[in-house]
């Protein structure tokens, strides 16, 4: 065969790729539109508290020999904490508990009328103290390793700030405390022009719909990229089932308790409450200085919600002798989901947690 003949043949091979993909994205686009919502949560578990919009799980060992420091994941309070457990090779749930942790998990549901009242103390030094209670009482232990995404981490810190003796390791993922650096959110609820009071009065509960057109606002054309990538990559079976389970998750973002979504706006959005050292809650002034466990905080680079500049500031306001902070590619959920989370976040995070929770 000649260079020629060599060439045509590639170019007639890449031509009978593209017809054999046009026609599965056409087949494969319409079993999208028809098909019911992507199953999540692959690992069983037990509901050990349940009260109002607090969900508390214990999620069932796999392995004989387990960690002694169990393990208490705080969701994101817009969030359902299912982005930890996805789906078989895509949950955190199950490798850490493949790596002999015991995993509970603090997770939410829609806060009904009645909880509109919730605020910052009740997540802080109710909920939370409630969740912990309940591990020492299943498993013995007087501490737990609390990992925290996004606002579950600044709730988890600002716990550890007020209680200390209750953590014995900090996990931080994405975790804002610097709000000054979150330019896009601070422009979106603007104490000139936003009026959080009247909106609470006037709604109760945040809608999630409302949460997640502030995301929307930070990247305008997201959706609409991603549909595209979506159409593209609608032949592959692996990309395809991946969108569905982070599309769902996006979609199920939930209200938010109108008292919790008013001092939050106020005290961390307006004030920069945390790195000033001014964040009251139930009458007591949160000093991170008194964190003394070991702390690891893991950063995005490129990170829309979060960024670096948001998150960094955790390294200086704790006093713990250890504290790692790890920067890594990608965006706000690649620190907790996706390919690079299970081939080189999770590892990170055992390697350094692992002696620790002997």
């Amino acid at each position: 065969m000649t260079g020629g003949d060599a060439a045509q043949e590639e170019i007639n091979r890449r031509v009978r790729v593209e017809i054999d993909r046009a026609v599965l994205r056409n087949i494969k686009g319409l079993e999208f539109l028809t098909s019911p919502k992507q199953p999540v949560g692959a690992m069983a578990k037990d509901t050990l508290l349940r009260r109002g919009t607090l969900q508390f799980y214990r999620y069932r060992p796999v392995v004989n020999d387990v960690y002694r420091i169990p393990l208490v994941i705080v969701s994101p309070t817009s969030n359902r904490g299912y982005v930890f457990d996805l789906a078989r090779g895509q949950s955190l749930v199950e490798f850490l508990l493949q790596r002999g942790y015991e995993v509970f998990l603090i997770d939410w549901l829609p806060p009904r009328r009645d909880e509109s009242g919730l605020g910052l103390a009740d997540y802080v030094l109710d909920f939370i103290p409630a969740c912990l209670a309940r591990v020492r009482e299943v498993t013995g232990e007087s501490t737990a390793t609390v990992l925290g995404y996004c606002m579950g981490g600044t709730l988890a810190l600002l716990h550890a700030g007020l209680q200390p003796e209750t953590v014995e390791n900090l996990l931080l993922f994405a975790t804002p405390v610097d709000f000054e650096q979150m330019a896009l959110f601070r422009l979106w609820g603007s104490e000139k022009y936003f009026d959080v009071d009247r909106l609470v009065d006037a709604l109760g509960n945040i809608p999630g719909e409302f949460i997640l057109s502030a995301f929307d606002i930070l990247r305008p054309a997201n959706r609409t990229a991603g549909m595209l990538h979506l159409w593209t990559n609608m032949w592959n079976d692996d990309y395809v089932k991946s969108y569905r389970l982070f599309d769902r998750w996006a979609a199920e973002t939930l209200p938010i308790a109108g008292k919790y979504f008013s001092e939050t706006t106020k005290s961390f959005m307006w004030r920069n409450s945390i790195m000033k050292g001014e964040t009251v809650i139930g009458g007591h002034r949160v000093d991170l200085s008194r964190i003394t466990a070991p702390v690891l905080s893991i950063v995005a680079q490129h990170d829309h919600v979060v960024p670096l500049p948001a998150a960094h500031p955790i390294m200086d306001l704790v006093n713990s002798k250890e504290r790692e902070e790890i920067v890594v590619k990608g965006g706000h959920v690649s620190v907790v989901a996706g390919p690079a989370a299970v081939t080189r976040i999770w590892p990170s995070i055992d390697q350094w947690l692992g002696k620790k929770s002997v």
